[in-house]
């Protein structure tokens, strides 16, 4: 029975959407913008929106395939392990997003993203790097994530109001997904 669940899960559309959007993840590690933090990259934008106007499931592996792709362009600076835990982490904050943007609301997903992202990502370096690398990547994590999670939420109601998106469970637009 749960090898049909999953065939169900994995439909052609639902494979291609993911791998398209990983694939912008990866352009997005491209785009950078300058801020007083550094630079901010646009990766993790796919993954919110995947999240957000499709599902939480779909959100999380764009989110930690995207990181391990943007990741790898750079040619993994804190090292494998450090990534793959990363790309963990990235997982359950973009499935938490798109819970709760999709079952309470957008508004609140939005500052509950910022801060897992922002603070959530650099506490899971203290232990690696101490205190002071979690001071210094508190701020540029935290602008990124505002960046990525207001660029995915305003693209994913563009496609919801298009009827493009899946609907969410609190009853909004969107198409209910078919299985093949």
């Amino acid at each position: 029975m749960e090898r049909r669940t999953a065939a169900r899960f994995f439909t052609p559309r639902r494979v291609a959407r993911v791998a398209i959007l990983v694939a912008l993840s990866a352009v997005g590690a491209f785009i950078k913008i300058p801020s007083p933090t550094g630079t901010v990259a646009l990766d993790s934008a796919p993954g919110w929106l995947a999240a957000y106007a499709f599902s939480p499931v779909e959100g999380s592996i764009v989110g930690a395939l995207g990181h391990l792709v943007s990741a790898l362009s750079t040619g993994f600076p804190l090292g494998l392990p450090v990534h793959l835990l990363v790309a963990v982490e990235m997982a359950v904050f973009v499935a938490v997003f798109g819970l709760l943007a999709r079952k309470v609301s957008i508004w609140l997903a939005i500052p509950v993203g910022i801060v897992l992202n922002g603070v959530g990502g650099a506490a899971i370096m203290i232990p690696i790097g101490g205190v002071g690398m979690f001071v210094s990547l508190v701020l540029p994590l935290t602008v990124g994530a505002a960046i990525n999670i207001v660029i995915a939420a305003a693209a994913g109601r563009v496609l919801k109001a298009a009827g493009l998106a899946a609907a969410d469970e609190k009853g909004g637009r969107g198409k209910q997904e078919k299985s093949a």
